[in-house]
């Protein structure tokens, strides 16, 4: 009697498939590098990558700490569920401090109503990984956000002055990661390159993620400045006198330094909206919503090979 062969076909959602990558990428750095750290702003795309590397190391706990680069000007509401956040999860949180860094002459702080603390954040970062001897440093940039940023691999090699040349990129075959380097090197890891906004806020959706209260709608004073909704609360974006402030009901699409990162008028309180509105869009978040990365179109890409993304 003949045998029938019995196909069964296993189909992952989008969602399964990213995290399947994400979590390969983490265990594969875990393995092949010696201090890695995964660079946590309390930040949505952060807080993804906190989930995936529980799960990608479960029920052990994360094998490698979380490194927080302030610079000293974030918003409160942030910095309260970052730290609630690393409490929850019993991983150890290293902060790394701008203001140290300008105390002690490393950096000097930009004046003027432009200033910014977002550029200092460099050599805090540089001389963090020098302290620390990290090798590896887990960041969570995506493709979809920037034209710098795609030209990233998932693996990005940093040279000894900690700078990025992107004519130097090594291949990357599949899923064939080259990990080796020499002594005061370090690599970039970006465990969502191929995620997109939307497969975040997905994702936060159906692991039931909490995120910080300023991703959805609330009321805030705010003032406009180069067509950006600039916070007026905490007084960090230099507000001028010829910059009225007003009331407005908005929400973050990314969050930063309070100084440059914009807010966008919305009404989406929940999840759902949110999903809808970013499906909408044409526009990247951080296109809309950050102040230094809109001076140039090459501004990004500058500061990336400076060292700092």
């Amino acid at each position: 009697m003949p045998q029938t062969t019995q196909r069964c076909d296993y189909l992952l959602s989008q969602l399964d498939v990213l995290e399947a990558e994400s979590i390969h990428i983490f265990r594969e750095v875990a393995a092949e590098f010696e201090r890695p750290v995964l660079l946590f702003s309390g930040g949505k795309d952060s807080i993804v990558m906190l989930r995936l590397a529980q799960k990608a190391f479960w029920p052990a706990p994360i094998p490698f700490p979380v490194m927080h680069v302030d610079t000293g000007h974030n918003f409160p509401e942030v910095i309260e569920f970052r730290d609630r956040m690393v409490a929850d999860v019993g991983v150890r949180l290293v902060v790394a401090s701008v203001q140290e860094s300008i105390d002690s002459g490393r950096v000097v702080e930009q004046k003027g109503r432009r200033a910014s603390r977002n550029r200092l954040q460099t050599t805090t970062l540089l001389d963090a990984i020098e302290e620390h001897q990290f090798d590896a440093a887990f960041g969570g940039a995506r493709r979809d956000e920037e034209k710098a940023r795609a030209k990233e691999r998932v693996v990005s090699f940093r040279d000894e002055f900690g700078q990025w040349d992107p004519k130097n990129q090594r291949p990357e075959l599949w899923n064939l990661f080259n990990t080796k380097i020499v002594q005061g090197e370090h690599v970039r890891v970006f465990p969502l390159s191929n995620w997109t906004e939307l497969d975040i806020w997905d994702y936060v959706r159906r692991e039931e993620l909490a995120l910080p209260p300023i991703y959805f709608a609330h009321t805030r004073r705010v003032f406009e400045r180069d067509g950006l909704l600039l916070d007026a609360e905490t007084g960090f974006a230099n507000r001028g006198e010829d910059e009225p402030e007003f009331e407005a009901t908005v929400r973050y699409r990314t969050v930063g330094d309070a100084s440059c990162t914009g807010a966008v008028k919305s009404a989406a309180e929940s999840l759902e909206e949110v999903m809808e509105e970013i499906a909408a869009t044409r526009v990247t978040e951080r296109g809309q919503t950050r102040a230094d990365d809109r001076t140039s179109e090459a501004a990004m890409e500058d500061r990336k090979k400076e060292g700092y993304f």
